[in-house]
């Protein structure tokens, strides 16, 4: 049997497990609120084209109103000005879309503390027990935060000193990107920065050193404690938008059971 064949035997089977790590996209789906002056994306919107009726008696169908950072959503280098002159999302080589992937679980540490940082020393920690990242793979990074998805205030969980979420400290983000091989981080939460992140130095530490090092970033992901800590494969193929910044993507998880 084939290499493609065993692989399509396997998932048919169920040897293969295939996890869904999207958020489904509507009119709800929380999105990021920058303050003012800064512009801010559209939510989600259907807008009916037609369905079984005098507009079109046998086909339903409708324009998509959306932001490229809506929802699940895939980062390339592009869309901060640190990797202003690398891939659009079109560039993105399709061999990258379909990498190992392994999980860092520090939902316990969220759950006391929705500030709570990704550092090095407990990226080296996981390492010790469980191996070396993976080349050119993703560190998932879960915090319990897909619990909110559903809920855009809790989900943004901000007060009067600004969004409350965890996420990844500036050294630790320089670290991930200049230290180790792999292709990006993927996060539950709205975005791969900590909601305090506009504070750090830099701003936005995981958007300026990941992209700036032509890595990638997938955000609000959901269903990472379903997947084991190592030996997963995640396939993330964003629409290939000529100039594009990112888009709306569809995470798939392969992992064997």
């Amino acid at each position: 049997m084939s290499v493609l064949s065993s692989l399509v035997e396997s998932i048919r089977s169920g040897a293969i497990e295939v996890v869904d790590l999207t958020a489904p996209l509507s009119s709800s789906t929380p999105v990021l609120k920058l303050p003012e002056p800064f512009g801010n994306t559209v939510p989600f919107r259907l807008t009916e084209i037609s369905r079984y009726d005098d507009r079109g008696p046998a086909w339903y169908w409708n324009d998509i109103t959306t932001g490229e950072h809506t929802g699940t959503h895939f980062d390339a280098p592009v869309h901060w000005v640190t990797g202003r002159d690398g891939e659009d999302v079109a560039a993105v080589p399709p061999a990258r879309l379909i990498a190992p992937a392994v999980v860092l679980d520090f939902a316990a540490h969220a759950a006391g503390d929705p500030d709570f940082l990704l550092r090095i020393e407990h990226v080296k920690e996981w390492e010790a027990a469980n191996g070396p990242l993976p080349e050119g793979g993703w560190l998932l990074y879960r915090t319990g935060w897909d619990v909110r998805a559903n809920d855009q205030e809790g989900f943004l969980n901000a007060d009067e000193t600004g969004s409350h979420t965890p996420g990844v400290s500036a050294e630790c983000a320089r670290w991930l990107a200049e230290e180790t091989p792999i292709a990006g981080i993927g996060v539950e939460t709205v975005g791969t920065d900590a909601g305090a992140a506009h504070s750090f130095d830099p701003a936005f530490p995981c958007h300026s050193f990941l992209l700036g090092a032509g890595k990638y970033g997938l955000t609000q992901l959901r269903n990472l404690d379903r997947l084991p800590v190592t030996g997963a494969v995640v396939v993330a193929p964003p629409l290939p938008i000529v100039g594009g910044s990112g888009s709306p993507v569809r995470v798939l998880a392969l992992v064997e059971r």
